[in-house]
């Protein structure tokens, strides 16, 4: 076995995490400029040196986990489901059950809520959240963005659930109240089931063929008949019915 394959198998022992259901390619080289930059010369001495000092194993995991999220990316796509999937799924569900997988720092749950809020009032909104990273779950449970994360938030959400502090704004506390984050690794961890919205987005792109395949029949089995998924707009499922899905829209799957 190679160094790399050495490596992986170190990791999981270690952490439960199995590096090997990412692209190979992609996490190679991501991990291979960390450990250079750290000065270690192959995976084993960068191992070694991460099993030994709990502050760059974080570090570790925040460069193995990738965190790039805005609030309503993709915009037009958040109108779809605004004004075609919830109204259906509200017709079926009392109370929606809502998921926002591989969260990372609180972007996207926090848009979920806020276009709830133009549906139901905010005492009827709950959001789950989870991501693998503990890091960028602290982050996202303060709340605190950048300018450019907020490039797409509609004006009167801007004015309604923002406060601006210095070059950063704050995510209003009734929004945050209806988002409840947790830890969780969708490739091993067990899911919770009867949501009627999962929406995990631009995280498959970095997953194996395998991986993708496991997950999307995970999804599947923790949605509600009629319950749907929400994908990114590079993540398109070509073969939805092979997992139980029909496609209701671009990147929205009915399971069926």
């Amino acid at each position: 076995m190679d160094d790399y394959g050495h490596f992986i198998l170190s990791v999981k022992k270690k952490t439960g995490i199995d590096l090997s259901l990412y692209k190979e390619a992609q996490m190679k080289r991501r991990l291979t400029s960390l450990y250079e930059k750290k000065g270690y010369q192959s995976f084993s001495t960068f191992f070694d040196a991460l099993n030994g000092n709990q502050d760059m194993m974080n570090e570790f995991l925040d460069r193995m986990t990738i965190n790039v999220s805005e609030f309503y990316r993709n915009a037009k796509r958040w109108d779809v489901l605004e004004k075609k999937i919830l109204p259906r799924l509200m017709k079926e569900s009392s109370r929606l059950k809502v998921w926002s997988a591989a969260c990372s720092t609180g972007e996207e749950p926090y848009t979920i809520a806020m276009v709830l809020s133009n549906l139901l009032p905010l005492s009827k909104i709950a959001v789950q959240a989870t991501d693998l990273d503990q890091n960028v779950i602290q982050k996202a449970k303060i709340g605190f963005y950048a300018e450019r994360s907020l490039a797409e938030v509609p004006a009167e959400m801007k004015k309604k659930y923002f406060h601006k502090e210095g070059q950063y704004f704050q995510v209003a506390d009734d929004i945050k109240r209806t988002v409840t984050f947790k830890k969780q690794n969708l490739l091993s961890d067990r899911f919770d089931s009867g949501y009627d919205l999962i929406v995990c987005r631009n995280v498959m792109i970095y997953f194996t063929e395998e991986a993708k395949d496991e997950l999307y029949r995970k999804f599947n089995a923790a949605l509600r008949p009629g319950g749907v998924l929400f994908v990114g707009s590079t993540e398109q499922i070509f073969n939805p019915e092979r997992y139980g899905f029909e496609a209701e829209d671009t990147f929205f799957y009915k399971k069926v």
